[in-house]
């Protein structure tokens, strides 16, 4: 594979897994969407699904990595570490444009989600056309400290239900490690890679890891799929949108980062 190929290939990856994977978030988060509050097995299912469409999509290109983990756990593996740059860059790249998209996708959606109804100072405050349904409209609150997250940072990026940074960091490093054990298990299978159905595979795994151990942190596994749509956020104008959570924004990276280490330690001692 030529370095244009990687790059191009994990670009290609990544966006599309952001796309798919920021988009069930979106549809069970926005208002006004047909899958509103659809809940948390959907999610993962749609992550599921948005890794399988994102590998396929890569993988005759650069092999379908679309994941900084992933690729880690690779080059700790096999020794190979000159294309690591431009896997991660591609990565990032990806997951950035990915983002883009569902903004792009759910525009509408942002706007009324964010603009319907806010609450300030304990108080709810009709926004645009809120007088339109009245109490029909679930409140929205609007952070007053814009340095706090957000009502839709969750559809660009995770956050913990109990922020404690030893068991945060520790879920993502847990799961990271069981995706790169059963990423770097699948290769060396001839039959799965014989047959194509690799992609597939790594796609029920996430789907477990999500249903299993999602739960806590929202199971970002992932550096790029965490840190290239939190910038997005931070940079999108959207109304009263919060901010991006930067004080947690290390441990969705360094996490991961640290599983895929140990998960391919373990692959290595193992087989």
């Amino acid at each position: 594979m030529s370095s244009s190929d990687i790059f191009f290939g994990e670009v290609l990856g990544t966006a599309v897994l952001i796309l798919l994977g920021g988009g069930v978030v979106a549809g069970t988060v926005l208002k006004k969407s047909k899958s509103f509050e659809a809940g948390w097995v959907v999610i993962a299912l749609g992550w599921g699904m948005a890794v399988l469409t994102g590998a396929y999509a890569s993988t005759q290109l650069s092999g379908a990595h679309i994941n900084p983990a992933v690729t880690l756990g690779i080059a700790i593996d096999t020794g190979e570490w000159g294309d690591v740059p431009t896997y991660v860059a591609g990565q990032m790249l990806g997951a950035m444009i990915g983002a883009v998209l569902v903004w792009l996708a759910y525009y509408g959606h942002f706007q009324e989600h964010l603009l319907a109804r806010e609450e300030v100072s304990g108080s709810v405050t009709p926004g645009p056309r809120a007088f339109d349904e009245g109490a029909k409209r679930t409140a929205e609150r609007r952070p007053s400290d814009p340095s706090q997250p957000g009502p839709v940072l969750g559809i660009f990026s995770t956050a913990p239900e109990i922020r404690n940074t030893v068991q945060n960091l520790a879920t993502e490093i847990i799961a990271t490690a069981v995706l790169v054990i059963g990423v770097l298990t699948i290769g060396v299978n001839d039959d799965l890679a014989l047959s194509g159905t690799g992609p597939l595979m790594v796609a029920l795994i996430v789907l477990g890891i999500g249903l299993s151990l999602g739960g806590p942190t929202g199971y970002a596994i992932n550096p790029a799929r965490d840190l290239g749509p939190r910038i997005v956020h931070a940079l999108l104008p959207l109304p009263n949108k919060g901010g991006s959570d930067w004080g947690y924004s290390w441990i969705p990276v360094v996490g991961p980062l640290i599983g895929a280490a140990i998960g391919a330690t373990i692959f290595n001692l193992l087989f």
